[in-house]
């Protein structure tokens, strides 16, 4: 059986080549071994934006920042999938929870 990692580098693969299908596949198995591999929840993100699956997206991306709630890129990244779904106001919170991170405020 692949590691989490293993099928890491391989959706990355899969992504690189086009497949983004076939990337979000692998990552979704990566998931079933390690639910919380951050990672993965980051490139499934992303690439469920790229596939304009939206509410998948954000749901990734939320789990970045429930898994690295200190990470001020984690409040970036979830800024930016918002902002690729269309949901502004979210957007722009999330950028304000990123700077708020950054600056040492909570």
């Amino acid at each position: 059986m692949p590691t989490v990692h293993e099928l890491y580098d391989a959706a990355a693969l899969c992504r690189d080549r086009g497949d983004k299908e076939g990337a979000v596949a692998t990552l979704e198995q990566a998931l079933v071994i390690d639910p919380n591999f951050t990672l993965a929840h980051g490139m499934l993100a992303k690439l469920c934006a790229d596939l304009a699956q939206t509410e998948k997206a954000i749901e990734h991306a939320q789990k970045v920042v429930e898994l690295e709630p200190d990470d001020t890129f984690s409040y970036t990244a979830l800024s930016v999938i918002y902002q690729r779904c269309g949901r502004i106001p979210e957007a722009e919170h999330a950028k304000a929870m990123a700077w708020q991170k950054q600056m040492g405020y909570e």
